[in-house]
């Protein structure tokens, strides 16, 4: 009876070994929205240097997934567009890294419609235009940087009731290309392959960085990964030149 005993716990021991090796494999990442377009580039070199390692991907507005991992979802990365999130989980102590800039974003103005981007943001007051989408400014960094544009160039007032909001910078492109006239989006998303038939100066637009803030892209490794090897190595691989080049090809500023 004791042998048998031995036995079955030795089995238990070596499924919990198991399970917690492939556990370890898999790395879940919270991403902000607008690095959807590059994320997929930066996981295929990634897994070149690691192929064993599976990355999940869930992505969404900064804001909502601050919400969800201070709730305890089972994220290990967070890519944040704004540093105020990772800092905020970083004094929280839910994030065990200090938070790191990686990349800063920047805005640009798309329409499926050719339009005469010559005119800059002055476009935007056009009887022509109607509606405007920006991302929602109370949980997307890029949306508080549109309006930021938006008042720091004076015509906030003109403009405001044409103000379309999406929930996050991602779905800004997809109401810019289907349900509204224009709309704020982020650089990187010219970038994506999807995006190729549309031309600069004829569709798109980028703004001037001096009319926002720069969006600094905020990284960090959070608690439920404490000592995780595997997602130490994808850390790692955010801040390395290589991830740097595939970002910058993707449209960001390098800090």
């Amino acid at each position: 009876m004791l042998k048998k005993d031995k036995i079955n716990k030795k089995i238990i021991f070596l499924l919990l070994f198991f399970t917690t090796f492939l556990y370890s494999r898999v790395i879940n990442i919270a991403v902000a929205a607008n690095v959807s377009y590059a994320i997929p580039s930066l996981i295929k070199e990634f897994n070149k240097l690691h192929p064993d390692t599976k990355v999940k991907v869930t992505l969404g507005s900064s804001g909502k997934l601050t919400a969800q991992i201070s709730h305890g979802a089972p994220y290990d990365i967070f890519m944040s567009a704004n540093m105020d999130y990772p800092n905020a989980l970083y004094a929280n102590k839910i994030a065990i890294t200090k938070p790191i800039i990686y990349a800063q974003g920047g805005l640009a103005m798309l329409s499926s419609r050719v339009k005469d981007f010559s005119k800059g943001l002055d476009l935007l007051m056009d009887k022509s235009i109607k509606k405007i989408a920006i991302a929602n400014p109370k949980t997307a960094p890029y949306g508080k940087a549109s309006l930021e544009v938006f008042k720091n160039t004076n015509i906030y007032k003109k403009i405001k009731h044409k103000l379309v909001y999406s929930e996050s910078v991602s779905q800004t492109v997809s109401y810019a290309l289907r349900a509204t006239d224009i709309g704020i989006v982020a650089k990187s998303s010219l970038y994506s392959s999807k995006m190729k038939r549309f031309k600069k100066g004829k569709h798109y637009t980028n703004i001037d960085i001096k009319y926002y803030t720069p969006i600094d892209q905020g990284l960090v490794i959070l608690k439920k990964a404490y000592q995780n090897p595997e997602v130490k190595n994808f850390y790692d691989f955010i801040k390395s030149a290589k991830a740097k080049n595939i970002l910058k090809d993707y449209g960001y500023i390098l800090p």
